[in-house]
């Protein structure tokens, strides 16, 4: 098999014969030896305490993988605990109504993976008894569970030498190699270097390593036990331009009744069951720009993707042509709130 794009890294002065990764990097038996070893013994004295990584329980992790998708960690940990208190085990939220599950996502965004969440938990249930599959290729054909999600539960929860690839560990390995490498030369590249005995550990290292040392912007090379072996030292360069992005002014109406404690409501509406974006959520009535120098009540920031708003909050009557429920106070952390609604009553001190 033709073999291109390689990358030498010098560990020792052997001249071993190389092991070459198709379009990934080159290692010899001795070097990936010296890095596995590095990397887990950096791992071991500076891994966080993250709340799931307590035990390999399968369903936590899995949880946690998922939650983390696109998610910083500092926002996921209190989200992490509540839906682990609402829903303990995979039998708790397969049983569980698609909004209750939704309401105990909300805040985290990409609301299909807390739906795609439920759906495989309810397979779980019904066609595993509960237990979840213990390979990398049958953990692959529940709902919402793609390449990377099924390697880190195999590899964390079970044992199965498979390699991850997400952002952090892409990020490490095409500064070792010291260039991009594409998609397949990733997860060769991973899956060479994995450590057979402890792929779990050696995953999360890997992950932990992109997450807090060789970071997307001023990576921390000088503590990095990878140092040696890497061919950047610093960031690669960038190979396109980030999208720039755009600036939006958006409005909505915050209406409540019956004064202050327990008994005030609030008036949200909800979204078509048939939007393509968080479908079935409440939120705040949308208004069009409003003028005619009255200030409005406050003024909050959201960045959504590639789209920075400034999102205007007016207090009103209520316009009478809208299709909407008046909501107790008390009930609003039980129910599907969309992000930005969750952030605008908890700015009026309602949430």
């Amino acid at each position: 098999m033709p073999f291109c794009g390689q990358v030498k890294i010098e560990f020792t002065s052997d001249l071993e014969e190389q092991r070459i990764l198709s379009n990934g990097i080159d290692v010899s038996a001795v070097r990936r030896k010296n890095l596995r070893r590095s990397l887990l013994t950096w791992y071991d004295r500076h891994r966080r305490d993250l709340p799931w990584r307590a035990n390999c329980d399968p369903y936590r992790v899995w949880l946690s993988e998922i939650m983390l998708q696109q998610t910083r960690v500092a926002a996921v940990i209190e989200h992490y605990h509540e839906f682990l208190r609402r829903f303990p085990t995979v039998e708790k939220l397969a049983a569980a109504r698609e909004a209750s599950v939704l309401a105990a996502w909300s805040g985290l965004g990409y609301y299909r993976r807390a739906r795609m969440l439920h759906a495989a938990a309810k397979l779980i249930v019904r066609e595993h008894g509960g237990k979840f599959p213990t390979s990398e290729k049958q953990l692959q054909s529940l709902p919402g569970i793609g390449r990377y999600t099924a390697a880190a539960v195999a590899s964390i929860s079970f044992g199965e030498p498979v390699a991850v690839v997400d952002g952090n560990v892409e990020r490490v390995l095409q500064r070792v190699a010291g260039r991009r490498l594409k998609a397949e030369g990733l997860w060769s590249s991973a899956n060479d270097l994995l450590d057979k005995k402890r792929p779990g550990d050696f995953n999360q290292a890997m992950m932990e390593l992109g997450a807090v040392v060789c970071t997307p912007r001023a990576p921390a090379c000088l503590t990095c036990p990878l140092i040696e072996p890497c061919a950047t030292r610093g960031e690669l360069a960038a190979t396109e331009k980030p999208p720039p992005q755009k600036k939006r002014e958006i409005h909505y109406a915050l209406h409540y009744r019956n004064g202050d404690g327990r008994d005030r409501e609030v008036f949200l509406v909800q979204r078509a069951r048939a939007e393509s974006l968080m479908a079935g959520m409440w939120e705040l009535p949308g208004l069009p720009g409003m003028n005619g120098g009255v200030a409005p009540l406050f003024t909050v920031r959201h960045s959504i993707t590639t789209t920075d708003y400034t999102v205007r909050v007016w207090c009103g009557a209520q316009q009478s042509n809208l299709d909407g429920k008046w909501i107790p106070v008390e009930r609003l952390p039980k129910i599907a709130l969309t992000g930005l609604t969750r952030k605008i009553l908890s700015r009026a001190d309602l949430l």
